[in-house]
Formats: C-alpha cells, sequence, structure tokens
C-alpha cells in the first residue's frame, strides 16, 4: 500500500470512529442489547473505505486543502449504512455466513432477531444524522435524496438512477445457482456494491460544495468516477474470494464459487477480470481530470481498490 493511502485510511478512519462512538448509543444505554449488536458490528474493524472516499471527494471539490467541517458525521452515516448491508447479507436467509472483518457475524453472537433489527436501527440512526448536518437544508435535501436512491430498489418517483444497494441484493439471491451472464454480473456489481461507493463520494462532493452551487458537471464527474471504481473494487473481490484464504480476507472465502454466485471471474476468468478493473480504474481517472493535483488523494485511494490483498 502506498504510504499516502496508508495515511489518508488510518486518519479517515480515526475521524469516522470517532464521529461513530459519539452518535451511535453506548452499551450501557437501554436496551442493551441491540446497542451492544450496533457496536459489535460497527467496530469490529473494516478500512472504513467509504467514508474515507467521502470525505477526499469534499475535500477534492471545496478546493481548500482542508476537510469541510462536519464531514466525519456524514461519513459515519455511510458506514452506518454500509455496517446494516453487512449484517443483513450475514443472515442465515441471505449469505449465511459466520464471520465478518475477521470477527463471529451479528447474528452468531447476539441471535437472528436482534441482527435484524440492530441492521434496522443503523439504517435509521445513518438517516437521522444526514437530516441534523450542518449544511444547507436544500444541501441536506439533496444528500438525503442521493443516498436513499443508493440504498434502495431503484423505484419511486424521480428516480433516474440504476437500482441501488437492496435491489442489487434482490438479483444476487434471486440469481443464485443459475448460470451468470456479463450483464448479470455487471447488473449486481453496480448496485449491491457499487451504489453505496458511488453515493459516498456523490455526497461528500455536495457537502463541500454546500457553501455554492454545484455544477452538473462535478457530479457527473463524481458519479463516473464512483460507478468505474465501485465496479472495480467489487470485481477485485470477486478475485480474492477465489484466491486468499478466509485469514486473509476476514470473511468466508470461496462461498461465491461454492453458491454459484454471479461473480466477475466466472464470467472472465481470473486474469481478465484484473485487467478489467485495471482499466476501470484508469477511467475512473479520466473523469476527474479537471481537478488537477487536487484530485491526487482520489486517485490513490482508486488505485489502492485493485492493488489490495483483503
Amino acid at each position: 500500500m502506498q504510504p499516502n493511502v496508508k495515511t489518508l485510511l488510518l486518519s479517515g478512519a480515526q475521524l469516522t470512529d470517532a464521529a461513530l462512538d459519539h452518535l451511535l448509543p453506548s452499551p450501557d444505554t437501554l436496551p442493551h442489547s441491540i446497542h451492544r449488536a450496533m457496536r459489535h458490528s460497527t467496530f469490529a474493524g473494516g478500512k472504513r473505505l467509504r467514508p474515507v472516499l467521502c470525505m477526499e471527494a469534499a475535500r477534492m471539490v471545496a478546493g481548500t486543502g482542508n476537510l469541510p467541517e462536519g464531514i466525519a458525521d456524514l461519513s459515519a452515516a455511510l458506514e452506518m449504512l454500509h455496517t446494516y448491508s453487512l449484517i443483513h447479507d450475514d443472515l442465515p436467509a441471505l449469505d449465511n455466513d459466520d464471520l465478518r472483518r475477521g470477527q463471529p457475524t451479528c447474528h452468531v453472537l447476539f441471535g437472528e432477531a436482534i441482527a435484524i433489527l440492530a441492521g434496522d436501527a443503523l439504517q435509521t440512526l445513518a438517516f437521522q444524522t444526514l437530516a441534523a448536518l450542518p449544511t444547507p437544508p436544500a444541501t441536506t435535501v439533496a444528500i438525503l435524496r442521493e443516498v436513499a436512491l443508493a440504498v434502495g430498489t431503484g423505484v419511486g418517483p424521480h428516480s433516474p438512477l440504476p437500482p441501488g444497494m437492496i435491489g442489487g441484493q434482490v438479483v444476487d439471491i434471486e440469481s443464485e445457482g443459475t448460470p451468470p451472464t456479463a450483464e448479470l454480473v455487471e447488473s449486481i456489481h453496480r448496485a449491491k456494491t457499487g451504489a453505496l461507493i458511488t453515493t459516498s463520494i456523490v455526497s461528500g462532493g455536495l457537502y463541500g460544495t454546500s457553501a455554492h452551487e454545484v455544477s452538473a458537471d462535478t457530479i457527473h464527474r463524481l458519479r463516473t468516477f464512483g460507478e468505474k471504481a465501485g465496479l472495480a473494487f467489487q470485481i477485485v473481490d470477486d478475485v480474492l474470494d477465489m484466491t486468499q484464504s478466509s485469514a486473509e480476507l476476514g470473511k468466508t472465502a470461496g462461498k461465491d464459487t461454492a453458491s454459484i454466485k454471479a461473480t466477475w471471474p466466472a464470467v472472465y476468468g481470473i486474469d481478465q477480470s484484473i485487467r478489467d478493473a485495471e482499466q476501470l480504474i484508469a477511467d475512473a481517472f479520466e473523469a476527474l481530470s479537471p481537478f488537477g493535483e487536487a484530485a491526487t488523494p482520489l486517485k490513490s485511494l482508486a488505485n489502492y481498490l485493485v492493488e489490495r490483498k483483503h
């Protein structure tokens, strides 16, 4: 990992964790079980990649070289949404996994009922946090809309974006056990994983320009960068699932293959998958070309997405 990326991830994670610790109910708050479950899954580890992408997008478009004040709460809300999705994804009714981030999954420690409710509570707290952001009302509404569309199924009034995380999860479940096609794999990856990565970047850009109106071109470029980088991230995740051990991954390895899941290597093979991820990152870089040197941190993070080993 490049030293500057390591520093970005560490500092971003520290800011995000401090905000999460403040925003989440303490383990001594009644009812104890759900608040302890929420905190277990939230603080079980993880790179805080989505929060860091959000922060660096905000820094880039703000153009000051500094993180906008209060951005950690937005980043924390995004991590809550990510953690909620992982809790539910690991449930017996979905992927049925006992290991996440190197720790026992939420339902293993607290039971299925509390795990379901812990995921629900994290999602609710995330939107509560977004609604209280220290941004102008129009910016707050824009961020709420952006995030809600990315998390949902893509259905609703004035919804021009593709299906979000929940929609991608449904397609993934319903396609399990059937021979994967290129179109199916790409649609699942763009929705299930890519949508939240993309919205982390776009919402960070909205936050960073809250003092003035953000241009449509800036949002388009941020969205393009997020979509390309998000797809590359999931392709590499697919490759790692086939090539790394459970200890290296921090989750059960080989489950995608065993379940006949729709993955990129299942369609294209490992070598082509790696080449595709590298090309997607190159395309993502091109989208940020007008930002010049200010885009270097985001580009470094994108490189990390395809170079990581876990």
